[in-house]
């Protein structure tokens, strides 16, 4: 099958003392249609500046280095002008951040912010790209999404704002959805409800997902591969069940034997 993202050789370089820095250090990966991609590793392990290299969103004064190359359904990322990159952000790829509440403006409402999304990628009216916001919200799980639409983002809980900044990333229907850290703000009740949606929308859509994580258990039960991220480079990639049975690279081992596990009660149960 012909991968939907495919990244080689990718560098990012940040100037320092003696010379640059590189965070991401030759990282190569794919992403296949419909796939589900874990990017795990430790923090400061370049995983979020990847996420980010991949919409050319890498903060400055860091910079791609030459040689790098990033494909998204075919089209060279790092050869686009402004006006077709700004398309193929949210067209062909969205991201979502970790923290809702410090990506959405706090001084415009969450159905407009959904709206302005919708027109910026669709030539529909302002009723039309209202009815589409409010028929996403309703989409992940907002309760009476006409009244939501003009709550602002302080107005709701966390949990609630991931689930508008997912509306957000399902606007213009993309095929790869770049979820980093998704969850990590959120309480574990509300974690749960926030993956089980991105599994319901993954599955409704077709969508691959490229998901960022330092959590292992959730890796465990969701991706179908992984890709192990240490000190700027990947170091170790596998289909999630055979990664967990037999880890190849010393740094995967080490991540593994981390992950806390319950004592064994009398009698054997667990």
């Amino acid at each position: 099958m012909t991968a939907l993202l495919e990244v080689r050789d990718l560098r990012i370089a940040f100037p320092a003392p003696g010379g640059d820095r590189h965070p991401v250090d030759g990282v190569s990966l794919t992403v296949a249609p419909g796939e589900l991609l874990a990017l795990v590793g430790e923090s400061g392990s370049g995983k979020t500046l990847t996420g980010l290299a991949l919409l050319r969103l890498v903060p400055p004064p860091g910079r791609i280095e030459p040689g790098s190359s990033i494909r998204l359904d075919r089209t060279d990322v790092l050869a686009l002008a402004d006006e077709p990159l700004r398309q193929l952000r949210g067209r062909k790829a969205a991201m979502v951040f970790q923290d809702p509440l410090a990506s959405l403006n706090p001084v415009l409402t969450v159905g407009e912010q959904v709206s302005e999304t919708v027109r910026a990628h669709f030539p529909v009216t302002a009723r039309a790209a209202r009815q589409r916001a409010e028929a996403l919200l309703a989409e992940v799980g907002l309760p009476d999404p006409a009244r939501r639409y003009a709550a602002y983002p302080h107005q709701l809980s966390g949990g609630m704002r991931q689930r508008v900044m997912l509306a957000i990333a399902l606007a213009a229907e993309p095929a790869l959805l770049i979820a980093d850290e998704p969850t990590s703000a959120l309480d574990v009740t509300v974690q749960a409800q926030v993956l089980a949606l991105l599994d319901r929308l993954r599955a409704a859509h077709g969508m691959a997902v490229l998901l960022i994580t330092h959590d292992l258990g959730i890796v465990a039960s969701r991706a179908d591969r992984v890709a192990v991220m240490q000190a700027g480079r990947i170091v170790e990639t596998a289909p999630t069940a055979a990664l967990f049975r037999a880890p190849a690279h010393p740094y995967t081992q080490s991540l593994l034997a981390a992950i806390p596990r319950l004592p064994r009660a009398a009698g054997g149960a667990t």
